[in-house]
């Protein structure tokens, strides 16, 4: 498991006691981390400078119990609920609209419509979604797989 949330200082021990409960991987990684006010997918929602600790966790969990997206997707909804982000490189079991709860969209989406990005380029959901990694691209990797098997 590679994760990494991003929680309001004052919701740091029940990050600890969620990862402990949920994942058992030590050593834990804490970052402090100022996240300030100004636009962007990751702001404070405040709309004031806060400080957050990234929590983090890498290896290969302890607890028995653990399945990978049932267990992502509950340290994702304690994330979504004390108004923090999971970092974006990490396994993502959210949906498109927990994601865009999660992260401020307001900036992102008028970018994208005023650069012509939409049917151009894919979101930034669909490049760190696990499922919607794996969905439709993998299709067409399957697709230019079988044609070039067809050529050979």
């Amino acid at each position: 498991m590679i994760q990494d949330m991003l929680v309001p200082l004052p919701d740091l021990k029940a990050s600890i006691e969620l990862f402990h409960r949920e994942v058992e991987i030590y050593p834990i990684w804490l970052c402090p981390f100022r996240l300030s006010a100004q636009a962007g997918m990751l702001s404070s929602p405040s709309n004031r400078d806060e400080m957050f600790v990234d929590v983090g966790v890498y290896g290969v969990p302890k607890n028995d119990r653990f399945e990978a997206e049932k267990t992502t997707r509950k340290i994702e909804e304690f994330v979504r609920n004390v108004s923090g982000f999971q970092m974006m490189y990490a396994d993502s079991y959210m949906t498109r609209d927990e994601f865009r709860a999660m992260f401020d969209h307001t900036l992102y989406d008028r970018v994208r419509e005023k650069l012509g990005c939409k049917g151009n380029f894919p979101e930034v959901y669909d490049k760190v979604n696990k499922k919607a990694r794996s969905g439709p691209l993998k299709g067409l990797q399957k697709k230019i797989k079988k044609k070039f098997e067809k050529l050979s």
